[in-house]
């Protein structure tokens, strides 16, 4: 089974009707993972007889007659940021590479393996996941399916390796910045943020990073992001960000996809400069938007200026207190340098300055507010270029220039907590994906996804990554 042309909800259906079994699923993850890994870099951590064990409790359980779930037997990887029993959660550091080893499921791995998910093992992702490259000193960097000099984007860059390549059908994200959409655009996937609070947090800890980060299933298409969903989101006693739980059956968004009558379109947001072949693809993407009975209207700009400073200062703040505890490890020369630059310079941030940045998310998302009224729907380009050569450390590509805020479109709406898509608008001449991103106004996901697989079927994007063919 190639699980880059095999739906999860087929392979979930084939298992509960006794068609596949679960241990076939995950012998041929693990097969796939054991050839394509060493190229690539997405698995960080793998366990075979865990998963394999998994995955015969799921195939017991339908011999019994009973049924396992709605993901039953599907294979997982897991970003390696969030708990899974079994595993350590390094968060791609060298300084946590001996943390102890996890006895239970974060809530959100917990729920997709109470579905019938079998875990197979955790993906790759920068250090911490402060970055849109990923590559940490403890397991190198990941590599792009479509060209193998790209990088993967990131943090979640090694789950969307991992599905691009058809290493696991379902993986885990996070989102604090951009990280479930940004390495989604690059390596040609479709790819959600949910509003905070959709997918619980929540566990011992706080959360890392404030208000800003949120967990989310990864797929390669729509109906698997929201087959997932539909068993992820939901109250948790112990996340005080969490929602209710919407009384709307999210899968039924597949049943009607549809597009609002009218969406605004801001190329730059104000602020960002676009590679020309990103801006054509997107471009492209409205023209089917209006084949399917959108009014387009353009809004640049949104937002008065670039927020990536007031960004920093919550994101920098975080990173110092997840980093601070460790200074005396034998490997802290091994933290990434730029990342503990931003962590230092955060111990000088003043509580005036921390709540005046979240008096900038205010002002934002009031500015969507106003935005709203006029379109239910806001698009984007979701990177200002494709995935960057690994050469570059991170840096981007844009119009032939070598730019840093390649990524200056998704972390205003980590700021404004609004649910976000992004959607495969084609290839650029040199063959890598580029993606269109779509943002709603507050808590409207249905909206979100019914737009994003609209599009997304309209388009047709369905090649494949070239590896492993």
């Amino acid at each position: 089974m190639d699980f880059r042309r095999t739906s999860v909800v087929e392979i979930a259906r084939a298992v509960r009707a006794g068609e596949i079994s679960a241990r076939e699923l995950a012998s041929h993850a693990l097969e796939r993972i054991a050839t394509l890994n060493p190229t690539l870099g997405a698995f960080v951590a793998v366990d075979g007889e865990r998963a394999l064990e998994q995955a015969a409790a799921v195939d017991q359980f339908v011999a019994n007659g009973g049924d396992p779930g709605p993901l039953a037997g599907v294979p997982l990887g897991v970003k390696d940021n969030e708990d899974t029993a079994g595993y350590r959660t390094t968060h791609g550091s060298a300084v946590l590479e001996d943390s102890p080893v996890a006895v239970a499921d974060s809530a959100h791995v917990a729920r997709l393996r109470a579905a019938g998910c079998v875990v197979v093992g955790k993906t790759n992702l920068p250090e911490l996941a402060w970055s849109a490259h990923t590559t940490n000193d403890l397991f190198g960097p990941t590599a792009n399916p479509w060209n193998l000099l790209h990088g993967a984007g990131g943090s979640s860059g090694g789950s969307a390796a991992a599905l691009a390549a058809g290493m696991v059908p379902l993986a885990t994200g996070s989102d604090g910045g951009g990280s479930i959409r940004i390495p989604s655009a690059c390596c040609g996937l479709s790819g959600v943020k949910p509003s905070l609070g959709r997918v619980p947090g929540g566990g011992p800890q706080g959360p890392g990073w404030l208000d800003f980060s949120t967990k989310g299933p990864m797929a390669r298409r729509m109906a698997d992001i929201i087959a997932a969903l539909d068993v992820v989101v939901g109250p948790e006693p112990t996340d005080l960000r969490s929602l209710p739980r919407p009384e709307a059956d999210w899968r039924a968004v597949l049943n009607d996809p549809h597009v609002p009558v009218r969406v605004a379109w801001a190329p730059t947001l104000g602020y960002a400069e676009v590679d020309a072949q990103v801006l054509a693809c997107c471009e492209r993407a409205l023209g089917v938007l209006e084949s399917l009975g959108a009014e387009i209207v353009e809004v640049d700009p949104v937002f008065a200026r670039d927020p990536i400073g007031d960004w920093l200062t919550v994101v920098g703040a975080c990173l110092l207190r997840s980093l601070d505890p460790h200074r005396s490890h034998r490997s802290w020369d091994r933290v990434d340098p730029v990342l503990a630059a931003i962590a230092e310079r955060a111990r000088t941030t003043s509580a005036r300055e921390m709540v005046a940045a979240f008096d900038e998310c205010h002002r934002m998302n009031l500015e969507l507010v106003e935005l709203f009224h006029d379109a239910r729907l806001l698009l984007t380009p979701t990177t200002a270029g494709v995935a960057p050569p690994l050469e570059l450390g991170g840096a981007g590509l844009v119009n032939g220039e070598v730019r840093l805020d390649w990524v200056a479109f998704t972390y205003p709406f980590n700021m404004t907590r609004s649910p976000a898509a992004t959607v495969c608008a084609g290839l650029s001449d040199a063959g890598l994906p580029v993606g269109i991103q779509l943002i709603g106004p507050q808590h409207a996901d249905l909206v979100v996804l019914r737009s994003a697989a609209a599009l997304e079927e309209a388009i047709g994007f369905d090649q494949l990554a070239p590896i492993g063919e």
